[in-house]
């Protein structure tokens, strides 16, 4: 339900808050006081069109707030779990911001969002009737819903089932040999899979092995170079007079002065350790050297290899990990492959089960619709009546879908209300020809027969035309209505205001200045004196219990109804 509504720089409206009730709320006023507006303003934040032509006289912008509260399994919840957005306490607060430039802000609990997040949301949330944009109704998807709701049990369970079913068929239908092709196309596969995989084999890759290659490469092609460096590091260190001769020397010499002190001896230590590090060094360049041998062949060998390497990483994968992934899977589809036929068969076998299956639910499914559908014209037809539509005609068209291989969880049924308000006027699409009077008074029919408590109904211009008992039988169904779900209607009707649970009067104030529209809540003595000026005769006793009486008698009325 709502429970608030905040407005700012709208028409005539500066600033303005409403706090809605649950039941019946009622809005009236004098003609030109801003009424529709209010319901324009609703439209506004729920993501309908909305002229900025409405921002107020010398504002930039104008804006509008609603906020809701939301059981825990609404489908708003689902909605706003799906866009990412949190909610707590179950409150849903709505705030759009239109800029003179055109530009909007749309914010979902403090998030921003798209106006066709919102459109998504909102559409779950409440339904507008009248002369909005905002007709649920009016779209196909939803004339199925309301009919199945009207059904009930059997229609929800077989739609479950048909869910059910759709799901397994999916999951079958994305095993990935049902996309191998045609036998010609997995044999050039096979080909191709077994080339690749002989490929990598014969190749028998050992991870590491490029980097040793490289780097043998590497001395092979410098090995004059590392002799020459070599042979002069071998003289500078065991040729005559050279580096471990003269160390040996130097050992000696102080090895002759250990007997003058410690420090002598530790000395001579260090010199004797560094000694035997270049004797170590000498021996390890000499045997170096003697083994350095230029190997053209083997040279060759290395280039070959490398080539090899690089050519598989060209195909198969940059690193020697992504190769052997490569050929991992190559090996696993060419496995499927080998197999195809036989899980092929299988697979066709279970969705074509599936398949029938599933048409049989849809047949099921179109036959309840078309049996409930003629119940449910004919109930719609007798409430219209009671609202005063005694011409009114209503039916509903339904066809299903030829093509057995459509997946649909809501059936494949084509639907469309026909209507017409006028004796002698053919049943055309109900989209086309209602007007926004007739379509607040249908969706009360309808509602009367099956609505969603999570849903706030919004009803704009439904008494347009009708006075005396047909108007007094509206505000009773209202009132029937709003003890189910929340209920919101702008009327002109003395009889539909005195049933309000929570009434509001919408006035115009002139300064001499500038004109403001405010929203005043009424308590009971408010209601009855606004019923009053409804009826009018002016404040005098006689109409003063009139509109009590009125009061009175709705009250009685509700008292036996709840």
């Amino acid at each position: 339900m709502i429970l608030s509504l905040r407005l700012k720089n709208i028409a005539l409206i500066k600033m303005a808050e409403i706090d809605f009730g649950s039941g019946l709320n009622v809005l009236s006023g004098e003609t030109g006081a801003g009424k529709t507006v209010i319901i324009s303003a609703i439209n506004f934040a729920l993501g309908g069109k909305f002229d900025k032509t409405m921002i107020r006289h010398g504002e930039s912008s104008c804006e509008a707030e609603l906020l809701f509260k939301v059981g825990e399994n609404s489908d708003a919840v689902g909605i706003l779990n799906e866009f990412g957005i949190e909610i707590e306490n179950g409150e849903i607060l709505i705030r759009r911001k239109l800029l003179i430039d055109g530009r909007n802000d749309v914010r979902v609990n403090g998030v921003s969002t798209t106006l066709a997040m919102l459109k998504k949301l909102t559409l779950s949330l409440c339904d507008v009737y009248g002369q909005s944009e905002h007709y649920s109704l009016l779209q196909k998807s939803n004339q199925l819903k309301v009919l199945d709701k009207y059904i009930g049990e059997r229609a929800t369970i077989l739609k479950d089932e048909i869910k059910a079913i759709i799901a397994e068929i999916n999951a079958l239908n994305k095993n990935p040999i049902l996309n191998l092709g045609s036998e010609k196309d997995r044999l050039a596969k096979l080909d191709l899979l077994s080339y690749q995989i002989n490929e990598i084999e014969k190749a028998e890759l050992i991870d590491g092995e490029e980097e040793v290659l490289i780097q043998n490469r590497k001395i092979l092609k410098n090995i004059e170079k590392i002799g020459e460096n070599l042979q002069a590091c071998k003289e500078i260190l065991s040729g005559d007079n050279m580096s471990v001769d003269m160390i040996s020397t130097a050992c000696n010499k102080l090895n002759q002065l250990s007997e003058f002190g410690k420090e002598y001896e530790e000395l001579n230590d260090r010199l004797y350790n560094v000694k035997a590090e270049l004797n170590d060094i000498s021996s390890e360049v000499e045997n170096t050297l003697d083994n350095l041998e230029y190997d053209g062949n083997q040279l060759s060998i290395i280039e070959g290899r490398l080539d090899l390497i690089h050519n598989l990483q060209r195909k198969y994968g940059n690193t020697y990990s992504e190769i052997i992934s490569f050929y991992e899977n190559a090996k696993e589809e060419h496995d499927t492959i080998i197999n195809a036929d036989k899980v092929y068969n299988e697979i066709t076998k279970k969705i074509n089960e599936l398949y029938n299956n599933l048409n049989r639910l849809y047949g099921e499914l179109h036959n309840i619709r078309v049996d409930k559908s003629v119940e449910f014209s004919q109930k719609i037809k007798e409430e219209l009546k009671t609202l005063g539509m005694k011409s009114a005609n209503f039916n509903i068209n339904i066809e299903k879908s030829n093509d057995n291989r459509i997946l649909s969880n809501s059936g494949i049924d084509d639907i469309e209300f026909t209507f017409s308000a006028n004796a002698g006027e053919p049943l055309s699409n109900m989209a086309k020809v209602i007007s926004g009077g007739e379509m607040s008074r249908f969706m009360l029919a309808m509602k009367l027969l099956s609505h969603d408590s999570d849903c706030t109904y919004i009803f704009d211009e439904i008494d347009a035309g009708i006075s005396g008992d047909v108007a007094n039988i509206i505000a009773e169904k209202f009132s029937i209505l709003s003890n189910k779900t929340q209920l919101i209607t702008i009327s002109h009707l003395a009889q539909i205001v005195s049933f309000a649970d929570t009434s509001f009067k919408i006035q115009k104030f002139d300064d001499g200045i500038s004109t403001t529209t405010e929203i005043i809540k009424l308590d009971r003595q408010g209601k009855v004196n606004e019923i009053v000026r409804i009826i009018g005769g002016g404040l005098n006793e006689i109409s003063q219990k009139h509109a009590e009486q009125l009061v009175l008698n709705a009250e009685n009325f509700k008292k036996e109804n709840r």
